[in-house]
């Protein structure tokens, strides 16, 4: 699918030939400043600006679930700005190398998802990114199945003839399995050479991604290389910790906060994370300067954190759902909790398996099967009374599929608050 071919008519604006060139050096501090950790090829990469050129941006996720969250919303934010500077961001989505799961950081093979899941997933993607990226103008949209759906045997070997088995191995994620005696899927050392693939498909002159995918985007520079390309120069950002304040935000952790969420369960979820992330969220999702940062971490040693926390969650919010919404479903917290001065309650957790976080279990069925109640009439009962909350949003469904993360709050009636916290 391609989005945006014709804006280039439309729009003829942003063409970036006649520029004034005075302004490179500026646009090019803007793009790195801020939020940006590594650039490859420096140098590279502001030639091409200095050149005029329209740069081919790409950035890729795999829908391995439905929801992108604040994580992502880091790298798409750095799309968003080659975008306003006239670039082509070319959005993939990796329904394809889905199929295989990134191995980046994993301890062991992911789960394989069919292709039914993957399209469920993939479904409200492009709804997801318009929240950040301008899906109207210099954009395209490509499914990585585009080329690698029909590809046949002997040209997939004849591209990973390109890459070497020691050079795969050498992950420190695979040598850490081995170490231990965990095995390595032959399959899941396709992934790389099939990431890379994307880059020479699409004539990427820069790739996205956080740093914990730089193995992958290297691959891919390499690989353009090999195939007579220009190489793509690489761009990585910081990467944003999870709602509990010590792993990476990941939708595998089930420690996130996704952009299709509700209003009030993005701002019950962000006001759950722990007081010293709070600096580190309204860099990376407000996208503060670091003097303004330091702002906020001098604000935390006389200020109460919650108050600072309060403003942190609202103003994600209302980039998301605007500004009225966020600021009602932030007084509908500090109805729901401040009353009670929830910054010193000590909320009793419950502890779930990861398979709960990970499958969405039905309302009812989580009531009654971790003894919120007698039975699974009493749980229905409960539900469609509007007794049972999550996040601050009323579940009104006995059958509706909760999304439940590290640190969801839940409310049962007037006596049963409690956070969720993954079993060990």
């Amino acid at each position: 699918m391609l989005i945006g071919e014709y804006a280039e008519t439309i729009h003829p604006q942003y063409h970036l030939e006649g520029m004034n060139m005075e302004h490179i050096d500026e646009q090019y501090k803007e793009i790195l400043d801020g939020f940006t950790e590594s650039v490859i090829d420096r140098e590279a990469l502001l030639g091409k600006l200095k050149s005029g050129k329209k740069l081919r941006i790409k950035l890729g996720f795999d829908p391995t679930s439905p929801d992108i969250h604040l994580g992502h919303a880091v790298v798409l934010r750095k799309m968003r700005q080659f975008q306003d500077l006239g670039h082509t961001a070319v959005f993939i989505i990796g329904d394809y190398t889905a199929r295989i799961g990134d191995p980046s950081g994993k301890s062991k093979t992911r789960p394989e998802l069919s292709v039914g899941d993957i399209e469920s997933n993939m479904n409200t993607y492009f709804k997801q990114v318009g929240k950040i990226l301008n899906t109207v103008v210099a954009i395209e949209i490509h499914r990585n199945s585009e080329w690698f759906g029909n590809m046949k045997l002997d040209e997939f070997i004849k591209i990973a003839s390109n890459f070497s088995t020691q050079r795969i191995m050498d992950r420190e994620d695979f040598k850490a399995r081995i170490k231990k005696g965990d095995e390595v899927a032959y399959h899941e050392t396709f992934y790389q050479v099939m990431q890379a693939y994307d880059s020479v498909v699409i004539s990427a002159d820069v790739e996205l991604g956080g740093r914990d995918q730089l193995l992958n985007l290297l691959a891919g520079r390499e690989l353009q290389k090999k195939m007579g390309k220009l190489e793509q120069d690489i761009m990585t950002m910081p990467i944003l910790v999870g709602l509990d304040g010590k792993e990476k935000m990941s939708k595998s952790l089930g420690n996130y906060v996704g952009l299709a969420e509700g209003a009030q369960a993005m701002i019950g979820k962000i006001m759950s994370i722990p007081d010293d992330a709070i600096p580190e969220y309204f860099k990376l999702t407000l996208f503060k300067s670091d003097k303004e940062v330091k702002k906020i971490s001098d604000r935390l040693k006389k200020e109460n954190p919650r108050d600072i926390k309060l403003e942190l969650a609202e103003s994600v919010t209302a980039r998301y759902w605007g500004e009225a919404e966020a600021k009602e479903r932030k007084e509908n917290f500090i109805s729901m909790f401040s009353k009670k001065n929830i910054e010193k309650i000590d909320i009793p957790s419950l502890e779930v398996g990861r398979e709960v976080l990970e499958s969405e279990a039905q309302g009812a069925s989580f009531v009654f099967g971790y003894g919120l109640a007698k039975s699974m009439s009493e749980a229905r009962r409960l539900i469609n009374e509007g007794a049972f909350e999550v996040d601050g949003t009323t579940i009104k469904n006995p059958k509706e599929k909760l999304h439940l993360v590290v640190g969801s709050v839940i409310r049962l009636g007037k006596k049963i608050l409690l956070r969720i916290v993954e079993k060990k």
